[in-house]
């Protein structure tokens, strides 16, 4: 059975950091591509950054420069260092199975950005 737990979210001041982490089982995970997603709301969920199974890396533009996606195969997670954040960064933070969304979610952990 896919598991996919996310944690590491949090209030955080804006330009403040965060990194948040994605654990994976029930799958080979090195073998996988991994992606975070947000959905803040009233608003549809949205890639905010995926990995590769080589670690090619892709960003959304709002993101770019600020956050970086990194994985570690020996511990099956990937993580998302978000830096500088602002408050539209604000929203639940979900991780996915898949370098394109799979059906394998996380339940999603609270990131809000606010003074």
């Amino acid at each position: 059975q896919v598991q996919v737990v996310e944690s590491g979210g949090g209030l955080v001041q804006p330009g403040g950091s965060l990194r948040l982490s994605c654990a994976a089982s029930g799958i080979v995970f090195s073998t996988y591509g991994m992606g975070w997603y947000r959905q803040a709301p009233g608003k549809q969920r949205e890639l905010v950054a995926r990995i590769s199974l080589r670690s090619i890396t892709d960003y959304a533009d709002p993101v770019k420069g600020r956050f970086t996606i990194s994985r570690d195969n020996a511990k099956n997670t990937v993580y998302l260092q978000m830096n500088s954040l602002k408050s539209e960064d604000t929203a639940v933070y979900f991780c996915n199975v898949g370098w394109t969304s799979s059906n394998y979610w996380g339940q999603g952990t609270q990131v809000t950005v606010s003074s």
